[in-house]
């Protein structure tokens, strides 16, 4: 059978061709990134106050991203706690969207997470924590760790930033607190690593608090509560022994509520090497929060809430590495270390794959106050 050659490679490039050119049409590599938002937009109650200023700064950012060339199409419903998840689906029309961000809602992950694997759109899910979607949908990237897991982490990057250390664990008769899960978890995993510790109580006389503590190793220091009147006890403890005591070497590890407390407690911090882990800091003195925050007042004629983390930065923050991940990957976007090329202001993010499911934030940060009055972080 003989073929004409001429035909041939037209049919040819009149299939192939027009399937290239839609290929390269629905690549959001070379095309605007259509974004999907659904969150409680409105102003009825703290929640939905606090998701209008997150979704300010998702538009601040696509702003900014617009002025390197990269175009996005924003669109955003008002996803309240009581409302009809599957019906906001079709009146939106979100089909289209390349990436939701959303829900707040633990309750509405379950629909939302249908729509994105039945039509193929990642989601992001800024704050729910309560989910198990994340380990059956490949195309949900989850922010934030549920309770276990970010004491699992906590207890890695201890482990690793203070090997060598001899750790002191104060009690302090809380029967509030729930740190003791936390302690309990890091008392366990140190036994199985030979890790030397001790135990001491808040109440203890200070002769007994001292003889918890080494003298040929630094020590770092742990309360089984994250509240600040137990803290200021032990601020005071530590204060005596370090007079009587001056050659112990002490850093304490604390717990993320402890950042509220900075402006009271910012001298002992500095004074006794304080880490705090946390998946965020807000640094006020940095430039580029200081523009930030500025954009936000010549843009919206307000500033921001009073509130850790602030939530602005943080929508900017997220928007900034999720449409700039998608820009330079496209659907293969996974979310891993440095792959995005942008340094956060105050909220960073590295995912990885949860078993066949979908993305889990991993990043954590140390926030270090140093005896030289510096605040530095510490990423891992």
């Amino acid at each position: 059978m003989k073929f004409n050659l001429k035909y041939t490679l037209a049919a040819i490039i009149m299939f192939v061709l027009p399937q290239c050119l839609t290929a390269q049409i629905d690549d959001m590599r070379q095309r605007e990134i259509r974004l999907g938002v659904m969150l409680p937009l409105h102003d009825d109650n703290g929640d939905g106050r606090r998701m209008v200023e997150y979704y300010r700064g998702v538009l601040m950012a696509c702003d900014s991203l617009r002025q390197i060339g990269i175009s996005v199409d924003v669109k955003a419903v008002n996803c309240a706690e009581d409302a009809d998840v599957a019906s906001l689906f079709n009146k939106s029309k979100m089909a289209d969207r390349d990436v939701i961000i959303g829900p707040l809602y633990s309750k509405q992950m379950g629909a939302m997470s249908r729509f994105s694997e039945n039509n193929d759109i990642k989601l992001f899910i800024p704050f729910s924590i309560e989910t198990s979607e994340v380990f059956k949908n490949r195309n949900i990237f989850q922010v934030y760790q549920n309770s276990n897991d970010m004491n699992e982490s906590t207890i890695r990057c201890f482990l690793e930033r203070f090997k060598g250390y001899h750790t002191v664990i104060v009690d302090c008769n809380d029967t509030t607190s729930q740190k003791g899960v936390f302690t309990f978890a890091l008392r366990r995993r140190m036994d199985s690593m030979s890790y030397t510790y001790n135990i001491t109580n808040v109440n203890s006389s200070e002769a007994v608090f001292a003889k918890a503590f080494s003298t040929t190793k630094p020590n770092v220091v742990i309360l089984n509560t994250g509240r600040s009147p137990q803290l200021n006890v032990v601020f005071a403890k530590l204060n005596g022994l370090s007079t009587t005591n001056p050659d112990l070497k002490i850093s304490m590890f604390g717990y993320t509520e402890w950042m509220m407390y900075t402006q009271s407690a910012l001298d002992n911090f500095y004074k006794f090497n304080v880490y705090i882990p946390a998946a965020y800091f807000y640094n006020p003195l940095s430039p580029r929060t200081k523009r930030i925050e500025t954009k936000y007042r010549w843009n919206f004629h307000q500033d921001m809430m009073q509130a850790l983390p602030r939530f602005a930065i943080t929508g900017f923050d997220h928007a900034c590495w999720l449409l700039l991940g998608l820009h330079k990957y496209g659907k293969a976007f996974q979310g891993a270390a440095r792959t995005t090329g942008y340094t956060p202001t105050q909220t960073p993010l590295r995912f990885e794959r949860v078993g066949n499911g979908g993305l889990q934030n991993r990043s954590m940060l140390f926030v270090h106050y140093t005896p030289e009055h510096r605040v530095e972080t510490i990423n891992f």
